[in-house]
């Protein structure tokens, strides 16, 4: 056991947070803790690190347990350079090295008691070496750059980096320290999707334990082994990853449900027995029975889930068949050009995914196909009966003096009355006197959900979305994904969140920071499994490959097909995987959780697909390997 809460309670002002929350995490788990904004995750964390104390309950920690947290702000010595931050985690390795280097010095100068110098020069060295004295810079740089610290940032003092920056410093500094328990909350926050994937890979080689707060789903299904859902200040333990979580919430909550009513039913029943016999002949059975019921168990219904935003879109204006055209574009700013020669096709009902690594020209790009800047060269041409909406990251386009329902009144027909907009903005969770609030005084999450308020209420047949799930929980992304999968509108859509993009988008525009981009027809998943199979490929195929691509890239007509002689077995490949998501799709429907047979029938689907799966990518690799030998 590395820690415990049990029976825990904790309230601030007045308003209870949890409410006799239990829970236990032992050594070398893997644990996603996940729950609704304000659920009370960031709380238990402070709890287990002893920033808060609880109200009653107990926190146990293991004896000299050391604990490493991610901290949401983070502060350094301000004349300490970024590599200085990194080695600073190292902290008795430095000292050990520092003593060293100090009798090496002595020995140098012919110390009189030079035998004791020379046995405690020994002790330190074996030590050093033990604990990895001489690989812990290596190890440093290797994190640093991994989390997008490239050498040119390593001699930047601290005081001039970025707040965003900052957390992901202190992030290195913490994954460097190696804690017998990581306890990560929102670790992917500053984070591209590089830096990301890479997180993933060092937690998934990760010794010790660690607890995840995150709303990043793909995360939470690639490195976690266990989730517990923090609701109604309680907290519930599931095996399996965050989708396999998701299956046996649904699963729970039907037998739950199910055995309510059957005892709901059985108390009806006893209790008319009871009223019609308490006085009669059977007087004797009756008490007996009511005795029986003041000792039963009772069930709890099942907790009916909290709104989570309901973000339908309206009915839009149908636009032209061909939406958006991009031919030969390059866009940047002051003849420095971020990306050049991207050419697609849009059409009407599609969905556009953007991704690539922080200041590769994404956000340039959306503002290149919006008019904010003019391209560098080539062609942007929107199709017929366009209207576009713009929902910015940076929420700018809100007015912090309004209040919300004012704010929703700026894109409202001039005949919309009061009674309408209440009524829309109660849709996105702003009920009753929340809706005369100021702009300026909402959280991210509010601000988040009223930016799409905007947005929807607007009508527009053209979506351009700059990150729309970074201030939404998990449930607020799982509304939104559900309405934007039936908008019959057109999607462009700059996101970080890999589990939003599979659900949502149809195509991907993935920008390397180098001035590259590459046009895929598919979701993240595919174009992700696409590039790892194209990096197995030898360098001579992947060229012949890379050539044969280009052109099909250019139109955003088709997608980019491998080498010829594994071609039919990476068709297979697409098949499969295409099954497996429509498997996945139809266990997380509700109607299917209530069907425990068919549910049944889903799991042994969904394996045979997985174990058809691992054959062919061995067939695959096999065949990879034999021509990477014969070239």
């Amino acid at each position: 056991m590395l820690f415990r809460l049990t029976d825990v309670r904790k309230a601030y002002g007045g308003q209870e947070v949890l409410r006799g929350l239990s829970l236990q995490v032992n050594a070398g788990e893997r644990v996603g803790l996940v729950g609704r904004n304000g659920a009370g995750k960031t709380t238990i964390f402070r709890l287990i690190a002893g920033d808060e104390v609880p109200d009653s309950g107990e926190v146990t920690r293991a004896r000299n347990i050391r604990l490493g947290m991610l901290a949401q702000h983070v502060e350094f010595e301000p004349d300490a350079t970024v590599h200085e931050v990194a080695l600073s985690a190292f902290g008795e390795l430095q000292r050990i090295e520092r003593e060293m280097r100090a009798l090496e010095h002595r020995m140098a100068e012919g110390a009189d008691d030079l035998e004791r110098v020379l046995d405690r020069y020994s002790e330190l060295q074996h030590r050093f070496e033990r604990e990895g004295g001489f690989e812990y810079a290596a190890r440093a740089e290797a994190v640093l750059e991994g989390l997008g610290f490239g050498r040119e940032t390593w001699s930047l003092e601290t005081a001039k980096l970025s707040g965003g920056q900052k957390n992901r410093l202190g992030l290195a500094r913490l994954l460097l320290s190696s804690p017998d328990v990581l306890l990560l909350d929102e670790p992917t926050n500053h984070l591209d999707t590089a830096a990301v994937e890479w997180l993933e890979e060092f937690l998934e080689n990760y010794p010790s334990a660690y607890v995840i707060i995150s709303h990043d789903r793909y995360l939470l299904d690639r490195v976690c082994e266990r989730i517990i859902e923090v609701e109604g200040g309680r907290a519930t333990s599931y095996t399996g990853n965050y989708t396999r979580y998701i299956i046996e919430r649904e699963a729970r909550r039907e037998a739950q449900r199910r055995a309510y009513e059957q005892q709901q039913e059985f108390i009806a029943r006893t209790e008319e027995f009871i009223r019609r016999n308490i006085a009669g002949q059977k007087t004797k059975q009756a008490k007996s029975r009511r005795k029986m019921l003041e000792r039963l168990e009772r069930i709890e219904a099942v907790r009916e889930e909290r709104a989570s935003g309901d973000f339908s879109l309206r009915e839009i204006v149908r636009a032209g068949t061909q939406v958006l055209t991009l031919e030969d574009l390059s866009i940047g700013y002051d003849e420095r050009a971020l990306a050049c020669g991207i050419n697609l096709l849009l059409r009407r009902g599609e969905s556009l995914g953007i991704i690539g690594p922080n200041g590769s020209g994404k956000t340039t790009f959306v503002k290149t196909l919006l008019g904010k800047l003019a391209p560098l060269a080539g062609e942007v041409r929107w199709g017929t009966n366009v209207r576009i909406g713009y929902y910015a990251q940076q929420l700018d386009d809100l007015d912090p003096r309004n209040e919300v329902i004012m704010e929703l009144r700026r894109v409202a027909p001039s005949t919309a009355t009061a009674g309408e907009l209440r009524s829309f903005l109660a849709r996105f969770l702003f009920t009753g006197d929340d809706v005369y609030k100021r702009v300026g005084d909402l959280s991210g999450g509010e601000r988040g959900r009223l930016a799409l308020a905007k947005l929807i209420y607007s009508r527009d047949n053209v979506l351009v979305l700059d990150e729309p799930t970074n201030h939404l929980d998990i449930p607020s992304r799982e509304a939104l994904e559900a309405a934007l999968d039936e908008y019959p509108g057109t999607i462009i859509v700059i996101s970080h969140d890999r589990y939003f993009l599979d659900r949502i988008v149809t195509q991907i525009l993935a920008f390397d920071g180098q001035g590259q981009v590459e046009h895929f027809l598919g979701n993240y998943t595919e174009y992700h499994a696409w590039k790892k199979a194209q990096k197995a490929m030898p360098v001579e195929e992947r060229k012949r490959s890379d050539k044969r691509e280009h052109p099909r890239r250019k139109g955003g007509e088709r997608r980019a097909e491998p080498a010829r002689d594994v071609s039919a077995i990476e068709a297979e490949i697409e098949e499969q995987e295409a099954c497996l998501k429509a498997v996945a799709e139809e266990m997380a429907k509700a109607e299917t959780a209530c069907d425990p047979l068919r549910l049944r029938s889903l799991r042994e689907e969904y394996q045979r697909i997985e174990e058809r799966l691992c054959k062919l990518y061995e067939e695959w690799e096999a065949i990879v390997a034999k021509v990477e030998g014969v070239a």
